[in-house]
């Protein structure tokens, strides 16, 4: 009897001791893993975010950038790591929603590997073309794109980047041929886009915008299904002349799978917190976004949904990586 009443004592102190285990998350510092170098939006936000969880949750967030591979060698790091609550990475279009079908040799499954916290936004990307470029509508470019096949080109950040694949989707809506040529990063590429290497691209709006209101470059439309409120006189492709047109970058915030529930909960609690605060908002604004958020149920669905989109595209171009 002895030996069971112990027994039975052990047992009833289990759940105590688990949801202690879970209230006293996080007892040390967490890796925020971004898959990209300092100082580019991607960073920008991160570092942003990791301020307002090491507030929040009264430990330090610390930034791990880890750059390369069009972001999946961050996004893989992350998905190795020990599922403990201690890292964390911010996951992009490139990295999650395309990475399975443009890497052959990809080493993680972004919905395998990978526990969705919280979408963080869904950036429109900016249709901007150089002056030189007769076209001053979508409609107009199409129009001459087609008059002048495989005389037109695009850039990108990179390949396999959201605007790359952005324009590869115009290409098939448009049923037109503008060659795709890649640099490393929008911002070399604004700088040919403007000297006139290059006659278009979507581009993220922090390093386009200037130059659309100082006049060195045309902003056509935004590649997403409704107007950007920080430009809301431009149209979006699909009512400037291209129904069905909509396309739009992704970040979110994941950890390893097997990641705790209770652990993942508390992430999520507090990061959508932080999306709501005034300067997080202002951050996201001047990437012409708004802040997502939601449950991690609703991202998990954000992901199936947009890989099986992209996916389909790029099975049918061809594209590989």
């Amino acid at each position: 009897m002895r030996k069971i009443a112990v027994a039975a004592l052990t047992g009833c102190a289990l759940a105590p001791c688990a949801a202690s285990a879970a209230d006293a998350y996080p007892s040390r510092p967490i890796r925020f893993i971004i898959p990209f170098p300092p100082g580019g939006n991607t960073d920008v936000l991160g570092r942003l975010l990791g301020i307002k969880l090491t507030d929040a949750l009264g430990q330090q967030v610390v930034i791990d950038n880890r750059p390369g591979a069009g972001g999946t060698l961050g996004v893989e790091q992350g998905a190795r790591a020990t599922p403990d609550g201690y890292t964390i990475v911010m996951g992009t279009f490139g990295s999650v929603l395309v990475a399975n079908s443009l890497y052959k040799k990809l080493s993680y499954d972004p919905q395998r590997d990978l526990a969705p916290v919280v979408l963080v936004s869904t950036p429109p990307g900016l249709l901007v073309t150089t002056l030189s470029l007769p076209a001053k509508t979508v409609q107009e470019l199409v129009a001459y794109a087609r008059a002048n096949p495989g005389k037109l080109n695009y850039a990108s950040s990179g390949a396999g980047t959201w605007n790359h694949l952005f324009g590869e989707l115009f290409n098939a809506t448009a049923n037109v041929k503008i060659i795709h040529v890649p640099y490393k990063g929008a911002s070399p590429a604004v700088t040919d886009l403007i000297g006139g290497q290059v006659q278009m691209m979507f581009s993220p709006f922090p390093p386009a915008l200037p130059q659309v209101r100082s006049g060195k470059l045309r902003a056509l439309a935004v590649s997403t299904a409704k107007r950007s409120g920080l430009l809301p006189d431009i149209p979006t492709v699909a009512e400037s002349g291209l129904p069905g047109y909509a396309a739009e970058g992704w970040f979110a915030v994941l950890a390893p799978a097997r990641t705790p529930a209770t652990i993942i909960s508390k992430l999520n609690t507090e990061l959508n917190r932080a999306l709501q605060l005034p300067e997080v908002k202002s951050s996201l604004a001047s990437d012409g976004a708004e802040p997502a958020g939601g449950t991690p149920e609703e991202l998990a669905h954000s992901i199936r949904e947009g890989s099986a989109k992209w996916g389909k595209l790029i099975r049918e171009l061809g594209v590989s990586l």
